[in-house]
């Protein structure tokens, strides 16, 4: 076992810690509520999800009283600021209603902590590095190529918590940190996600709410991920130079037992299980936790474990992803306060009154800019989708920005923020599964997102030029 000098982080009194994060998200969110007007637009559904209609915005009456300093009642239809007591209360009803994917979590920790035990992780990054001789430079392109692949091409974010393990130990193996293995997952996923060539989960919502054939302009969308991917393995690689050297491979290394075979194909298995019960047969968080107590039960199985080791394996897995339900549960509560304030809806009515008249070459990149601050309030794609392009799709069109490079600033504003929201819920799931510090990827990243902002707007403005 090599020392990772990198991982042994100094403590600093400065450093940023995702609770106090939340916490102090959480009392942003409370005192907007208070700031800015409530209003709302009427939607073609019930859902948070459903589609508004353009121009059906109407401001809300909103007393400030001391009556809004006490809780609002679960019912209320009076458009009140939020009263300070949410900083606690919206904490548990952002963990019931983000009930699916923490429950998700745990139980994916429970069969992380079965495959750990097993042993068969280690054993089988030892093979891989004696096959592949340990090379960084043949590793780390491959493995990002084909994870970004499976983000852009199918939409695959969630699915990939379960290889988080297993690239950080990886990367370890290969004398690398575990921020190396972490971020050689995570920016290849948020570029593929960002760039969503053909990724049906952002495309089937976004491009028919604007009246563009749905996976169309994916040309453009190539090429933006191909630059960006490659600008990110460059990344990547660069930071493996700071670590250690590579650990030689085991060349003796003996080859892997029947057990740890059998254990590291429901690996696969479950992998494959996932990927398709996403994509074809509509499965989701509730799905997925299933799945994961299944390919639990099945390894300890494998493994020889007995009943006794595998249940004590099981929960001690699930502990270690008790920080992720929490901070899920506090980045839902965010955006739990500012629609019980209701204000999103005059954000957007705000900034769609501020791009018209503008020329389209600014058009554009105001449209990712305005999706990019969307994002830290509302992180799901769908729900943001439904509530801004509606509005600011026909409203670019007016000015001569067509559906395409509308959707094109919703997917890069969209993806970008994502790569450190605090409010992501995945995000944080990502960062406590690797057992990294939102900090320590904060610092790592922001350089990169501030040089993809700037090649996003050049993007949005060669989109428009080119009459994408």
């Amino acid at each position: 076992m090599h020392d990772n000098r990198q991982d042994r982080v100094p403590v600093r009194r400065w450093a940023l810690d995702p609770v106090m994060m939340m916490l102090a998200a959480l009392l942003v969110a409370i005192a907007l509520t208070w700031l800015i007007p409530s209003g709302e637009y009427q939607r073609k559904g019930g859902s948070e999800t459903a589609l508004v209609i353009p121009g059906s915005y109407q401001p809300l009456g909103k007393t400030l009283s001391a009556a809004a300093l006490m809780p609002s009642p679960a019912a209320s239809e009076e458009a009140r600021p939020v009263s300070p007591a949410a900083l606690v209360t919206a904490i548990p009803a952002g963990l019931a209603k983000s009930s699916g994917l923490i429950f998700m979590i745990l139980l994916l920790g429970g069969m992380f902590g079965i495959l750990r035990s097993s042993g068969a992780l280690d054993a089988g990054i030892e093979r891989l590095l004696v096959v592949t001789g340990g090379r960084v430079g043949i590793v780390t392109p491959v493995v990002m190529i084909a994870i970004s692949a499976g983000s852009t091409f199918l939409g695959l974010i969630s699915e990939y918590l379960l290889i988080i393990p297993i690239v950080c130990a990886l990367a370890e193996r290969m004398g690398r940190s575990r921020l190396y293995g972490f971020a050689m997952l995570t920016l290849a996923a948020k570029v593929g996600y960002l760039a969503s060539v053909t990724n049906p989960v952002a495309l089937l919502i976004a491009q028919p709410i604007v009246g563009v054939p749905v996976f169309s302009g994916a040309g453009l969308r190539f090429a933006i991920w191909v630059v960006m991917l490659a600008i990110a393995i460059g990344v990547v690689l660069r930071l493996g130079r700071d670590g250690e050297p590579v650990a030689p491979p085991a060349a003796g290394a003996e080859r892997l037992s029947a057990r740890h075979v059998l254990v590291l194909a429901i690996v696969g298995a479950t992998v494959i299980a996932l990927v398709v019960g996403s994509s074809e047969l509509g499965w989701r968080d509730a799905q997925f936790a299933s799945l994961f107590v299944v390919a639990a039960v099945l390894m300890a199985f494998a493994a020889g474990m007995g009943p006794r080791a595998g249940a004590h394996a099981f929960v001690a897995g699930m502990q270690s992803m008790m920080l992720a339900a929490l901070l899920i549960g506090m980045a839902r509560g965010v955006e739990l306060v500012l629609r019980e304030g209701r204000i999103l809806d005059t954000i957007v009515a705000w900034a769609s009154n501020h791009v018209a008249h503008l020329s389209p070459l600014l058009v554009a990149p105001l449209l990712m800019v305005f999706e990019m601050c969307l994002t830290l309030l509302i992180p799901s794609t769908s729900a943001k989708a439904a509530l801004s392009i509606p509005i600011l799709g026909p409203i670019a069109q007016s000015v001569g920005v067509s559906g395409q490079v509308t959707v094109l600033a919703f997917l890069l504003g969209n993806g970008l923020v994502n790569m450190f929201a605090p409010t992501s819920g995945m995000l944080l799931a990502y960062l406590a599964t690797a057992g990294i510090p939102y900090g320590r990827w904060f610092r790592f990243v922001l350089p990169l997102f501030g040089v993809f902002t700037a090649l996003a707007i050049g993007a949005c403005m060669l989109a428009v030029a080119i009459g994408y």
